[in-house]
């Protein structure tokens, strides 16, 4: 304690304290391995009985409404990147293809892209002419 009665910790003590410090063992605890597993077990029971608990409270959609709703977000976008001037035309080509199956839900009945696809999906365009035309 110093002379305002504040207690400080540290690796090296001031000489005038010499004689009142004394040693702490701090020891850096981690959580045992089958606590971690049960708390683990116990998130996902109740991740789980909150996604059924959302799924029951939504009203159902109609086939016609679900086809034209976004998909929902994801962790990454899809395609995860987008093709350089080095990538093969086979890996453009799926990437292209991939890119068209991501921006797809996202179009309006007049041809134009609703603004949050580009959250969700990576634009990639057409193969280059080296690949030819709609080799596959």
């Amino acid at each position: 304690m110093d002379k305002q009665g504040k207690t400080h910790f540290g690796d090296t003590v001031p000489n005038e304290y010499r004689d009142v410090a004394r040693p702490v063992d701090i020891k850096v605890t981690a959580t045992p391995p089958a606590e971690l597993r049960r708390a683990t077990e116990i998130a996902a029971r109740e991740k789980a009985r909150a996604a059924a608990a959302d799924r029951a409270a939504k009203p159902a959609v109609s086939s016609a409404s679900a086809s034209a709703a976004p998909p929902p977000p994801s962790i990454a976008k899809r395609p995860a990147n987008a093709p350089t001037e080095v990538t093969d035309c086979a890996t453009w080509r799926r990437l292209y293809l991939e890119s068209l199956d991501c921006f797809g839900p996202f179009r309006t009945a007049r041809g134009a892209t609703r603004e949050q696809a580009f959250e969700f999906c990576t634009p990639v365009t057409e193969p280059p002419q080296r690949c030819g035309r709609n080799a596959q």
